[in-house]
């Protein structure tokens, strides 16, 4: 299955790697005891500490990767089943006028004959595999009326579409099937992987637990001051946005005509606005609900379900999956950010929030955890990918 990509922002960056809250509100008391944040090295076979959390977060990855390849192939069976079903239909209903034609043929012919000497093959015409081939060998068709030839003509065209959509159906049949194929291999995929991460995390300690969330708890604070960083950035650049637009006023010279353009540009943001605010509003109201995979709610979402069902409210169509999300709608530099704005994540765009401002957005972060808000650089700045501004 094909992903749909979209050109990056300036600069170079590799795939970041999300590290998944692994302790209750029990053991990260414990973790804030211990003064070690980094295991020992290991003395037998098994994996060191660093080595289990590196797995663990390529495992929550590659089902979340394997999750938009399931939503792209169940939202392809969706459609392509119901292409097919109306396709059988429509061969169905065509097969029954073209059954019916035949035999308004049949008596035709049959009619031809009450004059003649010998009664026509009426059986052999009905059974025919060409009733063209009939016509032509029994010199039926210079002794038709003129109606009559056009009910002739007429059932062929009919045996002619129905058997083009007959294999029209056929392939989409064919279609479907696949689509179904991909849709069993993606959901064991994710399956696989999360029970993988389940095996692997069951086999640490309390205290190797307790550890890993006093890392998780440092990597937090510090995506907390990136963020801090961003919305510094943000209003200094929107400040001195504002101080240029003052300068221009009061030197412009421009005819009141030409003033239209500033109208036009101030109403577009203030429509954006609005939308914005009602998918957040809505983004908002779900928060606490549950990560589940392939979900769009209302009870539990994953990261593009979400995302979705948000635009939604404010009565904009997204697509379902990231790969076409990340193309729906004009990509803008993330030092440009307004919320309501789509920030997409990793070199596949695998994951997506929402962006409310100040370096922080509202997501489904992964298998196990809730839709929370968080900051964009919860998993390093280098696995942003772009920010898409949808409406």
């Amino acid at each position: 299955m094909a992903s749909h990509r979209k050109s990056r922002p300036a600069g170079t960056r590799v795939a970041g790697i999300r590290t998944p809250a692994l302790a209750t509100a029990a053991l990260t008391s414990v973790a804030l005891l211990s003064q070690t944040a980094n295991a020992s090295p290991s003395t037998d076979d098994k994996p060191s500490l660093e080595e289990v959390e590196k797995k663990v977060d390529d495992l929550y990855r590659q089902a979340e990767s394997a999750t938009e390849k399931y939503n792209s192939a169940k939202d392809k069976t969706t459609k392509q089943r119901k292409r097919v079903d109306t396709l059988l239909d429509d061969v169905a209903k065509r097969t029954q006028k073209l059954n019916e034609a035949r035999e308004e043929l049949g008596r035709n012919a049959a009619a031809q004959y009450r004059t003649g000497a010998a009664a026509p093959d009426t059986a052999t015409f009905l059974l025919a595999d060409n009733p063209q081939d009939y016509f032509d060998q029994t010199q039926l068709m210079d002794r038709m009326t003129g109606r009559q030839k056009e009910s002739v003509d007429d059932y062929f065209t009919q045996q002619s579409e129905t058997m083009e959509k007959r294999r029209e159906a056929t392939q989409s049949l064919e279609t479907l099937t696949d689509s179904q194929n991909d849709l069993k291999s993606a959901k064991a995929t994710v399956q696989q992987k999360l029970s993988d991460a389940r095996e692997l995390l069951s086999k640490l300690t309390a205290e190797e637990k307790a550890r890993l969330a006093a890392i998780e708890k440092r990597k937090q604070e510090e995506a907390a001051r990136k963020a801090a960083e961003l919305a510094r950035q943000q209003a200094e650049a929107e400040r001195q946005r504002e101080e240029a637009a003052a300068a221009q006023q009061q030197e412009s010279t421009q005819p009141p005509a030409e003033s239209g353009t500033s109208d036009s540009s101030s109403s577009s943001d203030s429509s954006y606005a609005t939308k914005a605010e009602k998918t957040l509003a809505f983004a908002r109201s779900q928060i606490g609900k549950p990560y589940v995979w392939g979900a769009t709610g209302p009870d539990s979402y994953d990261c593009s379900g979400l995302t979705q069902a948000a635009w939604k409210a404010a009565g904009v169509d997204i697509p379902r999956v990231t790969y076409d999300q990340v193309n729906a709608g004009t990509t803008v530099p993330l030092s440009s950010a307004q919320p309501g704005d789509l920030v997409f994540f990793y070199d596949d765009v695998t994951h997506v929030g929402i962006y409310i401002g100040n370096g922080m957005m509202i997501h489904a972060p992964k298998p196990g955890a809730y839709v929370r808000e968080e900051s964009i650089y919860y998993d390093g700045e280098s696995s942003i990918h772009s920010v898409v501004r949808p409406a």
